[in-house]
């Protein structure tokens, strides 16, 4: 869904958003090697139009000499002719080379910028969540293609447009005052019925230079215009066919036990169908440009010489000035048609800068914490205050709820689907951007979300996850996997893998566990954990989990549906509905025992 800073924009905005995106890079830490190269590229630029110049004035001598058919000076403009395009090599290789190194130091400092900002404050999490905001802006599509591809195609057509605009600029500059001492005037009689007389036009092929560019341009702008709209279409459209297959990969097997072959594909041609449909008629628009772009062209080449040619078949000048003529035209042609023939470029540009003013927009959104959740370190309780929790949407699932878990204690929350367990999860673990109240937990609490997360990479980075490997010895590492169960995996631990599509669902799980059983907190908050596991295995994993928080006198807070679980918890948090009109959906009951039974489990009472 496009971002407000998405749609339509004047070019006043667009130029305020290219600055935003633009000046933070140039007063970085990295300000002053970037100016030297910008004011070096600059410099060359100057310096190719400087040349240009030069073989302008090449040009009348040489022609001269060969409508005189003078030897020597032919000669010596054939020399003259060599090292001045040598020079004009040099500088145009270094131009190119500069200019790049230019486009990439900047696209690695705004990729660094960029990745920084995402994963800050949970910024990358808050834009996940807003995309299904009922209502919501600001939510942006496929950050990651922002970062990685339009990052790159934004430094890149920026540098390069504006260097071309700059060297159109200068080039106009130093070649209209040459053509307009070289067009001399236009004389031509005025009909007696409009007064007789003579009318001179003087610099006459500047004017017409001026003319005919004016008229391209607006005509280019006209027939042009919708290429905007439709290239910012087609990176989304793009965008969002990519990620259709990248979770297609993601969840294979569950597509494969589905049969679900079918519904994909039909889903993916949808989506392919419609990046061909806009693609066809970006097309359209481009050839319809090109008619006209290649036309206007064509015509520049023959046009200088029409408007030339009375002067030169009057004898006023030769064949040497004619050709100079034809150059000096040419370049200002050239530079006033610089809008006609980057058209295309631009339109795939300002898409580019739409799209990236609203991933800005998004982010500095999503970067700002949730004031109205305040969470702190305690030494040894777990407290929350004044908690509610809603959904996205506005719905409130539970309101004004307090919460005490002390060290030792060991609580099952239990509830049914949708009654917002995982959100209050998350709202206890400070990430729930739907939340407010006050929440206090011991800084040594280690989650295990429902779906644990693993790198691809080396087995020992995955269970170390997100510390160093090196933080553990190899002796720890392998021992935490036979705790948990995963004792075929002991010996693998520098095993290259994708580990969330090689390990099964269950085994996922038992890694998770192998995680907080090799770092060893005190205090642990797991969200089904283990509804992948069986009963025997789970009754294991929960009694080593339950006897490393007591060990470390911390506490164990667990959601589940199985009641098979209740044997491994003291106390007990059911979410009941409240009556209808209620201000929230549900609230929490408590109960328990603080007393184990004969064989260490602990009995709940019925509420």
């Amino acid at each position: 869904m496009p971002t407000s800073s998405e749609r339509k924009t004047t070019f006043l905005q667009t130029v305020r958003r290219v600055t935003a995106l633009t000046l933070p890079y140039f007063r970085s830490d990295q300000k002053w090697k970037a100016r030297a190269m910008l004011a070096g590229v600059i410099l060359l630029n100057l310096g190719s139009v400087f040349m240009l110049v030069q073989l302008n004035e090449w040009y009348r001598v040489f022609y001269d000499a060969l409508q005189n058919r003078n030897l020597t000076v032919f000669w010596q403009q054939i020399f003259k002719f060599s090292w001045l395009a040598l020079i004009f090599i040099i500088i145009s290789v270094y131009k190119f080379y500069v200019t790049q190194i230019i486009q990439l130091r900047w696209r690695v400092w705004l990729t660094d910028h960029y990745l920084a900002r995402w994963l800050a404050h949970k910024a990358f999490y808050r834009l996940e969540l807003s995309r299904f905001t009922p209502g919501a802006e600001g939510a942006p599509d496929n950050p990651d293609q922002r970062i990685q591809e339009d990052l790159n195609l934004f430094t890149n057509y920026t540098v390069t447009l504006s260097m071309g605009m700059f060297n159109a600029l200068v080039t106009l500059v130093s070649f209209v005052g040459i053509l307009w001492t070289l067009s001399g005037s236009l004389d031509f009689g005025v009909p007696a019925f409009l007064g007789g007389g003579q009318w001179h036009i003087g610099g006459y092929m500047v004017w017409a230079a001026v003319l005919y560019c004016a008229v391209g341009s607006v005509i280019t702008h006209y027939i042009g215009r919708p290429q905007v709209r439709l290239n910012f279409q087609q990176q989304l459209l793009e965008a969002n066919f990519r990620h259709h297959m990248v979770r297609v990969r993601e969840y294979s097997e569950a597509i494969a036990l589905d049969g679900g072959e079918t519904v994909e594909r039909r889903q993916l041609d949808l989506g392919f169908a419609a990046v061909m449909r806009n693609y066809f008629t970006l097309i359209k628009s481009q050839k319809n440009l090109t008619w006209f772009s290649s036309f206007f062209g064509q015509a520049a080449v023959i046009f200088p010489m029409i408007v030339a040619s009375p002067r030169y078949f009057s004898g006023a000048i030769q064949l040497g000035q004619l050709m100079q003529i034809n150059s000096a035209f040419g370049r200002v042609q050239d530079s006033l048609s610089w809008l006609v023939d980057n058209y295309m470029s631009i339109a795939v540009w300002k898409a580019t800068t739409d799209r990236l003013a609203g991933f800005e927009e998004s982010l500095t959104q999503q970067s700002t914490d949730n004031t109205q959740l305040v969470t702190s370190a305690s030494p040894d309780t777990l407290d929350a205050r004044g908690l509610d929790v809603a959904l996205p949407g506005g719905r409130m699932l539970l309101a004004g709820t307090d919460l005490h878990v002390a060290a030792g204690d060991s609580v099952l929350v239990h509830g049914p689907s949708g009654s917002g367990k995982s959100s209050l999860f998350r709202s206890l673990a400070g990430i729930w951007p739907h939340a407010r109240g006050q929440v206090a937990i011991p800084a040594d609490t280690m989650f295990i979300p429902q779906r644990p997360y693993f790198p691809d990479g080396r087995l020992r980075d995955a269970l170390a996850y997100p510390q160093p490997a090196d933080s553990y010895g190899d002796d720890a590492l392998r021992q935490a996997l036979r705790d948990a169960l995963l004792p075929q995996l002991a010996d693998q631990l520098d095993r290259q893998d994708a580990w969330s599509q090689k390990l099964s669902g269950g085994e996922q799980q038992r890694l998770a566990i192998a995680r907080v059983l090799l770092k060893k907190p005190a205090w642990v908050l797991a969200d089904e954990a283990t509804s992948a596991l069986d009963e025997d295995a789970e009754a294991t994993l929960y009694a080593r989990l339950v006897a490393q928080v007591t060990k470390a006198k911390g506490a164990i807070i667990s959601i589940a549906h199985r009641s098979t679980l209740g044997a491994h918890h003291q106390r007990r948090w059911d979410l009941r509905p409240n009556a209808e009109g209620a201000t929230a959906a549900y609230r929490i009951e408590a109960s328990g025992t603080d007393a184990p039974d004969a064989q260490g489990r602990y009995r709940l009472t019925a509420t």
